[in-house]
C-alpha cells in the first residue's frame, strides 16, 4: 500500500519548545514530491468503475480528476446497483434525478450538481461546473439548463425498472417514505400532506432519522484517485435514496461530506445514510483526522463515530487514502463494507471488505 510519493513536511521555527513546534509542523503544509505510484479507491465493489480509474492512471494518459470523471461515469452508464445512474431510485412522483460531485485536491476547485434532471451524465456535467464556472453547486432545473447549454443531450431518465418500483411502492400505500408530523399519517397513507400537530417525539413514523437507509435502497459510488505526478481528486455520484420527497438533496455533492480531497493529506469519500451523514461531514472529518497523524483506517473509523454518537441506527461508510498511498476503511450499520482498490502493487482491481464499528 506504500509508494514513494510521501510528503516531507517544511521546517519553519525549528528551535522553538516541543509542544509549540510539534502545533507548527501540523499546522505547516507538506511539500509534495512527484513520482507517486498511482491508485484509486472507491465505495463498494464497482469494480468496473475502478478498472476504467486504473486504466486511465496506470497509462498515464490522464490525471486524477480524469480518472474519477471517467470511472464515476461508467457506474452511471452501468447503474450500479441501481442506485447510481439513469432508471434507479425514483423519488415520489416517479423521477429519477441525480446527484454528482468533483474536486480536484491540487487546485481545491469543486463542480457539482444536485437534482438534476434528464441528463444522465451527472459527473461529466458536475465537471463542466468546476470548469466552465466559478460557482460550485447548480441544482435542479437550472443544473439540467446549464447541462444542455454545455452540449449534453436532454434524455429521459425513466425505465421499466424504475416504473415498476414506483407503482409498487404505490401500491404498497406509499411505503416506507420520509414524512414525519404530517396528516394522513404517513406510515399508513399517501399524500399529498399537510403539517400535524402531534409531537416529533410522539408519533412514530416509518422515517425514522438514522435508521431508513439501508444498501438495499441507495448507494453512492465515492471515488478517490492519486496520479503519478502527485495530484489527488475525489468524486461521487448517486440517484439518490429511493421513494425521496422531491427535491431532495444528499451528501454526496456536497463537498467534505461525499467527499473531500486536499494536495498536503490525501482524500476521503462516503457512502451511507446522506440525510444524516452530511450534518457531521466525514469526507472532511476523515482528511482532518489523516491530517492530525491517524491512518486512513483510524481517520475513517473517527468520521464514522462521531455519527454513530448521534445516530447509533445509522447506515455508512467512509473509504479514506493518503499521499503516501496508503488506504483505509470503515463503516457502521451493516455486517461488512467492502470497497474496490487498484494500484501497482497488484496491477488489477481488488476488492477490500472491512468489518463495521458497533
Amino acid at each position: 500500500m506504500l509508494s514513494p510519493c510521501i510528503p516531507a513536511r517544511r521546517h519553519h521555527l525549528g528551535t522553538m519548545g516541543g509542544v509549540l513546534q510539534g502545533l507548527v509542523l501540523l499546522l505547516t503544509p507538506p511539500l509534495l514530491i512527484h513520482g507517486c505510484k498511482p491508485i484509486v479507491i472507491n465505495t463498494w465493489n464497482f469494480t468496473n468503475a475502478t478498472a476504467k480509474a486504473w486504466e486511465i492512471l496506470r497509462q498515464g494518459e490522464g490525471t486524477a480528476v480524469d480518472a474519477v470523471e471517467r470511472g464515476c461515469t461508467v457506474c452511471e452508464e452501468l447503474q450500479c446497483d441501481g442506485t447510481v445512474g439513469f432508471g434507479g431510485s425514483p423519488d415520489e412522483t416517479g423521477e429519477t434525478t441525480l446527484d454528482a460531485m468533483i474536486m480536484d485536491g491540487t487546485t481545491h476547485d469543486v463542480g457539482a450538481v444536485a437534482d438534476l434532471r434528464r441528463v444522465k451524465g451527472a459527473m461529466a456535467v458536475a465537471r463542466s461546473v468546476m470548469e466552465h464556472t466559478t460557482h460550485t453547486l447548480l441544482v435542479g432545473e437550472q443544473a439540467t439548463r446549464f447541462a444542455l447549454m454545455m452540449g449534453f443531450p436532454e434524455e429521459n431518465l425513466t425505465t421499466p425498472a424504475s416504473v415498476k418500483m414506483h407503482e409498487e411502492w404505490l401500491r404498497n400505500n406509499c411505503q416506507p417514505n420520509f414524512w414525519v408530523n404530517v396528516s394522513p399519517d404517513p406510515t399508513t397513507s399517501c399524500g399529498p400532506y399537510q403539517p400535524s400537530n402531534a409531537s416529533k417525539n410522539t408519533k412514530e413514523s416509518t422515517a425514522k432519522e438514522g435508521g431508513n437507509f439501508s444498501q438495499l435502497n441507495h448507494d453512492t459510488i465515492g471515488m478517490i484517485a492519486l496520479d503519478s505526478q502527485g495530484h489527488i481528486a475525489g468524486g461521487t455520484s448517486t440517484n439518490g435514496v429511493r421513494n425521496k420527497i422531491p427535491g431532495r438533496v444528499g451528501d454526496s455533492p456536497i463537498p467534505g461530506s461525499g467527499a473531500y480531497v486536499d494536495k498536503f493529506v490525501g482524500g476521503a469519500a462516503a457512502t451511507g445514510d446522506g440525510d444524516v451523514m452530511m450534518r457531521f461531514l466525514p469526507a472532511l472529518v476523515a482528511v482532518e483526522g489523516m491530517r492530525a497523524g491517524l491512518s486512513p483506517h483510524k481517520a475513517a473509523e473517527m468520521a464514522i463515530y462521531r455519527v454513530a454518537q448521534y445516530y447509533p441506527d445509522f447506515m455508512g461508510a467512509v473509504v479514506a487514502l493518503n499521499m503516501k498511498g496508503e488506504y483505509g476503511a470503515a463503516c457502521h450499520g451493516i455486517d461488512h463494507f467492502p470497497y474496490s482498490v487498484a494500484s501497482r502493487e497488484t496491477d488489477v482491481v481488488e476488492v477490500k471488505t472491512t468489518s463495521c464499528v458497533e
